[in-house]
Order: structure tokens, then sequence, then C-alpha cells
């Protein structure tokens, strides 16, 4: 039996995920639209607060904070996901980007944005 864990993908393979992470890329930028949408009508709503009462204030601002933090994820996210697609079209999807050793299969179809593989990933947290 042969150990498909540590096999590279096949190029059928790849073409599949990268349509996955193309829909995945796509929903993201829709949320981020949303969200950013959202983020302008808080604003908005903030810049014709007069008579509204600290607490109404702070209720704003926080939901505004809030918003763009969500944003920022989103955003982050995005990037990834963008860079996964990146390294497909590269041929470099799959290769840890600290040592240069083939990214288990597992963890990449776990988490297809992975650029590091478990060992790397592991020591980059004790890093800190």
């Amino acid at each position: 039996m042969t150990d498909t864990t540590s096999q590279p993908f096949t190029k059928d393979e790849l073409v599949e995920i990268r349509a996955g992470l193309a829909q995945q890329a796509a929903t993201l930028r829709h949320d981020l639209a949303d969200t950013r949408s959202d983020i302008d009508g808080i604003t908005q709503d903030s810049g014709s607060a007069a008579g509204d009462d600290l607490a109404d204030s702070g209720s704003k601002i926080f939901e505004r904070e809030q918003e763009m933090y969500v944003a920022e994820q989103i955003s982050e996210s995005l990037s990834q996901v963008l860079f996964a697609i990146e390294r497909i079209d590269e041929g470099t999807y799959g290769i840890c980007e600290d040592c240069g050793l083939q990214i288990g299969r597992e963890r990449l179809e776990a988490y297809p944005r992975a650029t590091l593989c478990m060992s790397c990933k592991k020591r980059r947290a004790r890093e800190g």
C-alpha cells in the first residue's frame, strides 16, 4: 500500500484545490465588501449622532472597532488564499517555506492555505 500522506498532489488534484481556493477568495471578497459597507454605515451614523448620550456614542465606537477587526481578519484570510493560489500557479504549493520539505498532505487537506510543515509551524510557535 502506498503512503499518500507525503506524496505531492497530482495536477488534477491541484486544479481542484485551486478551484476551491478561488471560490473561497470570491466569498471572502464579498464578505469584505459587506463588512466595509457596514463600517461605512456605522461611520455615517456616528456623524449624525447629535443628541446621542455617551452610552450610544460608546456603543457605536465599539461596533465600528469590532467591524474593523472583522474586516482585518477577512482581509488576512483573503491574502492567505490568494498566496496559496499563487503558490499553485508557481509550482511551489505544498512545499514548506522554512525547510523546503513537503508539507503533509493531511495538513494541506485540512488547511489548504498552509505554508509551513507541522515541524516548522511548531518551532515557530515555540519561538513566539
